[in-house]
């Protein structure tokens, strides 16, 4: 019998693409591992590689050069954070969306330091590779949203405040936690952020934002599910 001729290449790809997936993950993580401690200049494929556990080949099949691969890296991270801001809606309740804005900050600063570390070098070095996605994406997402509490602002669901710069400050509170992890550590007399560090700062930050904004802090939106310590 003729072997029929029509779904089989469709199952046969499946797995190919799962599997590609799966290996540009690895290598994103290792990647973002890798610049975190050594910044573009430092950073080898080979020791990417390495710790992605792939044969160098393997990596350039995926990306020809550590630029590009830097780059996406860069893409990554600023997906994941921006996805995090359509909780800011005119028809949400103020405290619930800014407390899981503030959640899911704290909780890409535990999961994720070394994106953050590698999104922050970048910016300190001068953002010479992504300047054009903050002037442009990163500038229309945050006007988008800052209108939004504007709005909430003018109906009186929240104090006056200028939104734009709420938005730097709930970086910059959350972001420190991965950032400058080591400073935190020395100021509490740790080695490293436990679970209860992190609940601990989420609610302080939330709080300081709520108040920020003329909002009650006590049961004011979801409640942060427990946050996993700072990943090293």
């Amino acid at each position: 019998m003729t072997p029929r001729s029509g779904p089989a290449p469709q199952l046969a790809a499946r797995p190919k693409g799962r599997v590609r997936r799966q290996q540009e993950s690895a290598i994103l993580k290792a990647a973002e591992r890798v610049f975190a401690r050594t910044g573009f200049e430092g950073g080898t494929m080979t020791e990417i590689a390495s710790l992605a556990g792939l044969p160098k080949a393997n990596l350039h099949y995926y990306f020809r050069c550590k630029d590009e691969l830097y780059r996406a890296v860069l893409d990554n991270i600023l997906s994941l954070w921006l996805a995090e801001t359509e909780v800011i809606t005119i028809d949400a309740d103020p405290a619930s969306a800014l407390s899981a804005y503030v959640a899911a900050k704290m909780r890409l600063s535990a999961t994720r330091p070394d994106a953050s570390r590698v999104f922050a070098n970048e910016v300190i070095h001068g953002a010479t590779r992504i300047g054009g996605f903050l002037r442009d994406e990163l500038s229309s997402v945050v006007a988008q949203r800052a209108l939004v509490i504007d709005q909430w602002a003018s109906e009186g669901r929240i104090a006056p405040i200028d939104a734009t710069h709420l938005f730097f400050t709930i970086w910059a509170a959350t972001q420190t936690y991965a950032d400058f992890e080591s400073q935190v550590c020395a100021v509490l007399g740790k080695t490293r952020l436990g679970k209860a560090d992190l609940v601990r700062a989420s609610a302080h930050v939330t709080t300081v934002v709520l108040r920020s904004c003329g909002l009650p802090c006590a049961g004011a939106g979801p409640a942060t599910p427990p946050l996993p310590s700072i990943s090293h």
